[in-house]
């Protein structure tokens, strides 16, 4: 379920367990994130074949209650490619610790959800051209020419 906050602004994502906070009006609960652990290629030192500090971090984005229906189309289509069976998944594995990969992927889950979740972007309004630019652009062509036409012929 998502629990609506009445706060304006977007709340930290400090812990890495907890409720996921997307916007300042949306949190995904804690008991549809879906976290699974490996072993993180890369230097590490002798800890690196014994600690699981790669995180995956997965939730079901279309079925999170609490959304619009307009919401889930929007989701849909833009996270339509990352999705696998409906599952949006996130890895992290550039620390060391589990602890910060855990809060990396969270950050990052939360930042791919609500970019998806945004607005469009108004539409570009179609301008003409100036005057000006249209004759400093003709001015340009005509000079390149001559640089050109002078390049061509020897004495």
């Amino acid at each position: 379920m998502i629990r609506v906050v009445q706060t304006g602004r977007v709340p930290a994502v400090d812990d890495a367990s907890g409720d996921l906070p997307v916007t300042g009006s949306l949190v995904v609960p804690a008991g549809v994130l879906s976290w699974r652990f490996s072993r993180s290629s890369g230097p590490g030192g002798q800890g690196v074949n014994t600690a699981d500090s790669r995180v995956e971090l997965s939730v079901r984005p279309l079925d999170l209650p609490g959304l619009s229906e307009h919401q889930q189309q929007r989701l849909a289509g833009r996270l339509g490619s990352r999705l696998v069976d409906g599952v949006l998944t996130i890895a992290a594995s550039e620390h060391r610790q589990q602890l910060r990969n855990r809060q990396a992927a969270r950050e990052r889950m939360a930042a791919v959800l609500r970019a998806a979740l945004a607005p469009p972007p108004p539409s570009r309004r179609r301008t003409k051209p100036t005057k000006g630019s249209q004759e400093r652009r003709i001015q340009a062509k005509k000079q390149r020419g001559q640089l050109k036409k002078q390049r061509g012929s020897w004495d």
